[in-house]
């Protein structure tokens, strides 16, 4: 066969191989991350800025990046070919029982086996078993079968979720993996073999385990083990809501909308998410002989801003009076602002505040005097008075949001007792199947990109490459101090992602194959395609209260 020119990436070279040769055979076996100078393995590649695994067969001229854990798409490789693997070893042993993976945690992914509680001894027995399995080496194989094929297998396999969403595609074939003798489904491509996934250990936790994987920093530790009482119990609440709904997956979620049914579930969540927000402001409520200050955090995109105004609107109904003082308006002058490892300003940092005199402003208002309020000039980078001034009445109480509100640093000389902390984030339990979580991470980074677009001009493109730089900021500013919440609010919706891809999907196309953030547009369209999406008639059913309106538009709040 023909041989052809194939452009490496990662050192600019051009290489000849042959026709139908497949990327393994001339993978380096390494990759060196440009920042750190660390070595990764190599878990998988893209071509033309489309993600393949390392069995895929090159016929034309590419470009070809080899990636490792380094790189996003690499993690999930990774995280993929261990979840397979985990599936694999609870089949060997305990066929008679159905692993299940259900959300994210803070150090891994909550597994169990539905119905079951998993015993010590038994999670002691996965644990040596995935071992095995990665002693041995098995390559990892993938092959396309019909859809009423897929659908049989992952019935008689009691994987209900699994055919639910084969069956409300309508597709024609499906790509089933394999690994020794277990037959599974995943939404991306895996490592070639079980020997590329030495790190990861099982956690007791709760009626089951967290399957830890690699920190992104030094991908041959473990992330570190974070118990996180008050997520969990969210997560919890969230799971039991889907249930309720009778809504634990993508498939159940699509055959309700094919049925016509989407009004009836975008008003049936808008009422849950109603209750949810009073109850919140009676647990405030309960608490205002000592509260005069609730502040509000999440990460971005998690609707921060509709909630403080929703929980307002709650406290109002019961009697208090809120005031807003935006901590935005609190920001240093811009000299004095840090700079972050790139040298750039590092607006997200806590040094970024003028955490003195919002300090001496609270304390002054919990006093009973009063204060000159600052706006900030981001253009010019300081602060004005404007004569703008504030105090607070026997039935007043401040309302505040920002990112650093849980943080205990924030306002230390302010005293504690005095102030309520909520933490809101977009929390989604929905699975695409019984082993294929939905990324709260993708749902946040789809609103945001929807919001960007319509509200502050900025292109999908640029929403993508600069998510990494804000989940870095939610990493050291957001998510230590979620556990200091006095509550945690979920901010998710059943019909959102439906409604998303109605959005987003026409945004994510707009992005050429030539940009660094196409390869991020293919996963998501991906991603997409497995969501049946809402129709316009159905996306007008949306109140204008609803917390999806400040993504897509028409807020009255």
């Amino acid at each position: 066969m023909a041989d052809i020119q194939v452009h490496i990436v990662n050192d600019g070279r051009e290489q000849t191989v042959p026709m139908g040769a497949a990327l393994s055979s001339f993978a380096p076996a390494a990759v060196k991350d440009s920042k750190t100078g660390v070595e990764y393995p190599v878990l998988a590649a893209l071509v033309d800025h489309k993600l393949k695994a390392l069995d895929f067969q090159v016929f034309f001229e590419h470009q070809v990046e080899f990636i490792g854990y380094n790189h996003p798409e690499g993690r999930r490789t990774y995280l993929r070919s261990l979840s397979f693997l985990a599936q694999a070893a609870a089949r060997h042993l305990f066929p008679d029982k159905r692993f299940k993976i259900n959300h994210s945690l803070p150090s891994g992914l909550y597994c169990k086996f539905r119905g079951e509680h998993i015993a010590d001894e038994n999670i002691l027995q996965l644990r040596e078993e995935m071992r095995r399995l990665v002693a041995q080496d098995i390559p990892f194989t993938h092959h396309k079968v019909l859809a009423s094929d897929a659908i049989a297998l992952f019935e008689e396999q009691d994987q209900a979720l699994k055919a639910g969403v084969v069956r409300s595609l309508g597709r024609y074939f499906w790509t089933v993996y394999c690994l020794d003798d277990v037959t599974d489904n995943f939404y991306g491509p895996l490592v070639p073999s079980t020997g590329y996934l030495k790190v990861f250990d099982l956690m007791p936790f709760h009626h089951g385990f967290c399957l830890q994987y690699p920190m992104v920093e030094d991908a041959t530790r473990l992330i570190p083990r974070l118990k996180q009482k008050k997520l969990t119990v969210t997560l919890k609440d969230y799971g039991h809501w889907c249930k309720t709904t009778g809504i634990v997956s993508v498939g159940a979620l699509n055959q309700r909308l094919m049925e016509g049914r989407a009004v009836e579930l975008i008003n049936l969540c808008e009422a849950h998410q109603e209750r949810a927000y009073a109850n919140l402001a009676d647990k405030v409520y309960a608490e205002r002989e000592r509260v005069k200050i609730v502040f509000l955090a999440g990460p971005s995109s998690s609707g921060k801003t509709s909630s403080s105004l929703r929980v307002a609107q709650q406290l109002k109904v019961l009697g208090l009076n809120p005031k807003v003082i935006e901590l935005d308006n609190y920001f240093v002058e811009r000299d004095k602002t840090p700079l972050d490892e790139d040298g750039n300003y590092d607006f997200e940092a806590l040094g970024a505040m003028d955490l003195d005199l919002l300090g001496q402003h609270l304390n002054t208002l919990l006093a009973g005097g009063e204060v000159e309020l600052p706006r900030y000039d981001f253009k010019q980078g300081k602060p004005f008075f404007e004569g703008k001034k504030m105090h607070l009445e026997e039935n007043d109480i401040l309302v505040m949001e920002g990112i650093h509100a849980l943080d205990p640093d924030m306002v230390p000389s302010v005293d504690q007792s005095r102030i309520y902390r909520i933490y809101a984030s977009a929390l989604t339990s929905l699975k695409l199947d019984e082993n294929c979580c939905i990324s709260t991470t993708d749902n946040r980074l789809l609103r945001r990109m929807v919001r960007d677009n319509r509200v502050r001009g900025i292109s999908p493109e640029e929403t993508i490459l600069r998510w990494p730089s804000v989940r870095r900021g939610e990493g050291k500013y957001i998510f230590p101090f979620q556990e200091n919440a006095d509550s945690q609010f979920n901010t998710a919706l059943l019909y959102e992602l439906p409604m998303l891809r109605y959005y987003a999907e026409p945004l994510l196309r707009r992005i050429l194959p030539t940009s660094p953030a196409y390869a991020e547009a293919v996963r998501l369209l991906k991603f997409l395609e497995y969501i049946v999406a809402l129709q316009p008639a159905e996306i007008e059913a949306i109140p204008p209260t609803s917390i999806m309106r400040e993504f897509i538009g028409g807020q009255t709040l």
